[in-house]
């Protein structure tokens, strides 16, 4: 999950650099590219404090090739933070909830990994990313069983791909296909995933 989060890092970084600050974010209709690397920023420098049990909210810079600086040194910073005891306490914004070293680093490749799509939805020439099933898969575990009930959210949907099968509850939602597609699908962003069903009450933030 370290590697997912530089590679997913390094690719969202180099498409947000493509599309330049000023281009609009088609999956986040109301970002531009710079938003969209303030916020990314933002979770990157705010998830350092989680980490290491000392939770502050960092202000990145406004200007474009300040942020972008600034982003790179929060990266070091979590990769160094994450690089503990993956099992070690950390702190928890959710109340009721124990969150671990390990716990952030996941929510973090994830966190990454769909923002990366966001950025390259940005260029002129959309590249075909996939993601690989073991991944995927994880992230929509993640979603599910980790994100959802932490948020307060409650699922009963089925969620099916050609590796696993998940159901909460009574479902009111189905959704099926690829990993990847699947995975798109649960965060809202463009997907070739069969849906069934009303996920509005499972929609990500």
């Amino acid at each position: 999950m370290l590697e997912a989060i530089d590679i997913h890092a390094d690719a969202l970084k180099r498409a947000a650099l493509t599309a330049g600050p000023a281009a609009r974010v088609p999956n986040c209709p109301k970002w531009t590219v710079h938003d969209l690397v303030a916020h990314i920023a933002f979770v990157h420098g705010f998830a350092v404090g989680l980490a290491v049990n000392r939770p502050v909210r960092p202000e990145p810079p406004a200007d474009w090739a300040d942020v972008l600086g600034w982003w790179d040194g929060q990266r070091l910073a979590l990769r160094e933070a994450l690089a503990r005891d993956p099992e070690s306490p950390a702190f928890s914004p959710y109340p009721g909830f124990a969150v671990t070293v390990g716990d952030w680093t996941r929510r973090m490749a994830h966190e990454t990994a769909i923002h990366r799509l966001d950025a390259e939805s940005a260029l002129d020439d959309v590249p075909p990313t996939r993601f690989d099933p073991g991944f995927a898969n994880d992230g929509i575990d993640e979603f599910l069983t980790y994100l959802t009930p932490r948020l307060g959210k409650k699922a009963d949907v089925r969620v099916t791909t050609p590796e696993r099968t998940w159901t909460f509850g009574e479902p009111v939602a189905e959704v099926a296909g690829a990993a990847d597609d699947v995975y798109r699908a649960l965060w809202g962003r463009p997907h070739g995933a069969s849906v069934t069903g009303d996920l509005a009450p499972l929609a990500a933030p």
